[in-house]
């Protein structure tokens, strides 16, 4: 039987990784700072220590600092922490495991020109603390042979990050987005769990995970708010007015530098221009997307 590590288990894409590992047969240990829902705990705070992978076969690292701080921040720094200075402490602690690293497509350099990423666009230009301390983090996963999954907006059962920050932004029934709707790809937390298991036998590098084909932002959005109940309609902010109250609300938010800014110059790159992953290098290797957003559901996986 494989034995996997998966750190983060107890979060939202390790919990799916760790739960799936387990019904397909897997011995699991769960590495965090709290249990997973399967398996054996192993006690790590990324930000510190050094993780005990005694017995693993596998490391699938799906533990990391989520968020959109501010610049130099004391937020930031504690993010560096857990996203760079822990990965260092899980590679010397992996020693010639083989590890798949969950990265994102936030390491990609921001702006227009991504209608079509491969990997190898540009890795530069983070507009955020988290693409900054994803991309040094993966860079020395990359360094040490590692398999580094790149997804975007990843989505499912249980997420506490993206569909809350996005329901939390209506107001009086009204959803204001930066300019005009686009094609982005977004990816099921199946499909990244799907990938996060098959990885181990892949090349070492990095892959593109997302959803079998992009979505119109808008129509994405409205099937989120529907499954959730929520009735909102959608309105266009004119891009320079989106980029000036995004400069104006992390200004104001250095009065509050634990507070993150209720709208970021990244957000706005995000959500304002397409971005669509090539996921051809991952599909050559025998990955199959079989998720898409149309069989969303905010509540229960099913492993």
């Amino acid at each position: 039987m494989t034995t996997i590590a998966v750190t983060g288990a107890s979060g939202f894409c390790g919990s799916h990784v760790a739960a799936t590992a387990a019904a397909r047969g897997a011995d699991v240990l769960c590495v965090g700072r709290r249990p997973g829902p399967v398996g054996r705990h192993i006690a790590w705070d990324a930000a510190r220590e050094v993780p005990d992978l005694s017995g693993a076969d596998l490391v699938v690292h799906c533990a990391a600092a989520v968020g959109d701080p501010l610049p130099d921040s004391p937020a930031e720094a504690a993010m560096r922490a857990v996203n760079v200075d822990g990965t260092a402490r899980l590679l010397q602690a992996a020693a010639d495991r083989p590890v798949v690293w969950v990265s994102s497509a936030s390491v990609y350099a921001p702006g227009a020109g991504r209608s079509r990423v491969t990997e190898d666009h540009p890795v530069r230009g983070h507009l955020n603390a988290y693409g900054r301390t994803k991309a040094a983090g993966e860079a020395l996963a990359l360094a040490a042979g590692a398999v580094v999954l790149r997804p975007r907006a990843v989505y499912g059962a249980g997420d506490p990050h993206l569909v809350p920050r996005l329901l939390s932004r209506v107001r009086r029934g009204l959803l204001l987005l930066p300019g005009p709707s686009v094609r982005l790809s977004l990816t099921a937390v199946e499909n990244l769990t799907d990938a996060c298991l098959l990885a181990a036998d892949w090349p070492p590098g990095a892959y593109n995970i997302a959803d079998p084909v992009p979505y119109d932002r808008d129509e994405a959005i409205r099937t989120v708010l529907r499954a959730h109940g929520v009735r909102a309609r959608i309105g266009h902010l004119p891009l320079p007015v989106a980029r000036a109250a995004a400069g104006a609300a992390q200004t104001l938010a250095r009065l509050r530098p634990h507070a993150e800014p209720p709208l970021t110059r990244y957000a706005v790159d995000q959500l304002a221009h397409s971005v669509v992953l090539d996921v051809s290098r991952a599909e050559s290797r025998g990955w199959t997307p079989r998720r898409t957003l149309g069989e969303y559901a905010p509540v229960g996986f099913d492993g």
